[in-house]
């Protein structure tokens, strides 16, 4: 018989990551006081939503200049609100609930409580995607409500939307089948497609901007995020690439396999001759939950080079991958300079989302460094079966300058009582180059996640 229990996401994760120790920002708490780093003091912001939780990836700036971004919620009765922050104002505005704009609030379906995808504009239109932000433990693993909360009904599935700049009306395209969210993302800009993974079971979805039809392509790796403890559980690709030479989309899998597809295509298939089995990124079960196995983390399409750029999660190593000579190339380690010295995986046991290329070719990213205390490392739990904090780091800004092949960690982020943020998945920069983010922080005695701003020299 199976155990369900009904649970917002904020009870699991049990790292919440506001330490409020004050913290010597002079050096590089790496256990060798000789070498000294900058740091950074993030400003803080609350938008308005006190329930707001951990939001991956949906943060973007847009061409009016304003980041676009999504304050997750894990209740069944109230959607993700949707922000903008104008950097010439200093001042957040509220836009809309995710639900209530698509008309489902009112009729009691559980909420769109999230989107976990960037925006990607054309023609002042910002198109992504929604996700399901409460759902409940099934024998032990997350997954859809198989019950719905009382007069409410069971999630109706993510949504395919495009928020329209000038009307200020969010719009919703297509529907995710079998009453799945939409975890992943991408849009081929030039053929107006968009393609998308779902969760829990990874199906791949093609919706056709130009038609208006919605493909289901199946499953991508075996049964996703279900079936937790057998061999067909498999942790679903975060982040995907379209090449705009061909209109190819890229996806991983955790086996290490690379899959290809386009709008032309019956199906998905594998790019033979090429995998990310890489030694550098270690060794995985890929039925196992604590970690991505060998998917990448996050990749780009990097146009000078005809190259993706990429990261692996665990191991931190940015790699490049070319589709047509099927080619991987390890770079560097991009992880701060505290964790190259130490040698070990960050804490956060997907790796980081915070990964972006800038016009310049430098690669921003935001990634966890050890704390010591007393010369040695503070660990967290051995394993973790899910995306999430495995014990507190703190924040570090790295670059990578592909044009010049030079790696900077450029130093730890604080806030001013120098608390530090957490579960940071996410990154924007706006038109001067300072940083955006969400992360956790305490306001007004409780925790939530909203933007921080870091300000560049």
């Amino acid at each position: 018989m199976r155990k369900i229990i009904s649970i917002p996401i904020v009870l699991l994760l049990f790292f919440t990551g506001c330490n409020n120790s004050q913290t010597n920002t002079t050096d590089n708490k790496s256990g060798d006081k000789s070498v000294k780093q900058q740091s950074f003091v993030a400003k803080r912001y609350f938008s308005g939503f006190n329930d707001a939780h951990d939001t991956y990836n949906a943060i973007s700036k847009a061409s009016d200049g304003k980041i676009y971004y999504v304050l997750s919620s894990t209740r069944h009765d109230v959607g993700g609100q949707f922000y903008s922050y104008d950097p010439t104002t200093d001042k957040t505005e509220f836009i809309l609930d995710l639900s209530d704009a698509l008309g489902e609030k009112e009729q009691k379906y559980i909420a769109q409580g999230k989107s976990h995808v960037e925006f990607y504009e054309k023609d002042n239109k910002l198109y992504f995607a929604t996700h399901i932000g409460y759902y409940q433990m099934i024998d032990g693993a997350e997954n859809l409500p198989v019950v719905a909360p009382e007069g409410y009904k069971l999630y109706p599935g993510g949504h395919f939307v495009y928020y329209d700049m000038k009307t200020k009306e969010l719009k919703s395209l297509s529907i995710a089948p079998e009453g799945e969210g939409i975890i992943t993302m991408v849009m081929d800009k030039e053929r107006d497609q968009l393609y998308g993974l779902t969760w829990p079971k990874g199906l791949l979805v093609h919706h056709d901007i130009k038609t208006g039809t919605l493909k289901n392509l199946g499953p991508v790796s075996k049964a996703g995020e279900t079936q937790l403890g057998t061999d067909n559980f498999r942790v679903i690709c975060r982040s995907m690439f379209v090449d705009p030479r061909d209109g190819n989309v890229y996806y991983s899998t955790a086996d290490g396999d690379i899959y290809f597809y386009n709008s032309t295509m019956p199906a998905p298939e594998k790019l033979e001759g090429v995998d990310l089995r890489i030694d550098y990124f270690g060794s995985y079960d890929p039925s196992d939950a604590g970690s991505m196995g060998y998917n990448w983390r996050k990749i780009y399409w990097y146009e000078p080079e005809n190259k993706a750029y990429g990261v692996h999660g665990n191991s931190g190593y940015l790699f490049t991958f070319d589709p047509r000579e099927k080619k991987i190339e390890i770079i560097d380690r991009i992880t701060s300079e505290p964790s190259r010295k130490s040698g070990m995986f960050d804490l956060f046991s997907y790796g980081y989302l915070g990964f972006m290329i800038d016009k310049d070719g430098i690669i921003h990213y935001l990634t966890g460094a050890p704390i010591y205390e007393n010369g040695k490392r503070v660990a967290g739990v051995d394993k973790i079966n899910m995306g999430a904090a495995k014990g507190l780091e703190h924040l570090h800004l790295v670059t990578y300058d592909i044009p010049n092949k030079e790696y900077k960690d450029l130093g730890p982020v604080f806030y001013e009582d120098n608390t530090f943020p957490t579960y940071v998945n996410s990154i924007a920069m706006d038109d001067i180059g300072n940083v955006y983010t969400l992360a956790r922080f305490m306001h007004n005695g409780k925790e939530i996640e909203d933007l921080i701003k870091i300000e560049l020299p």
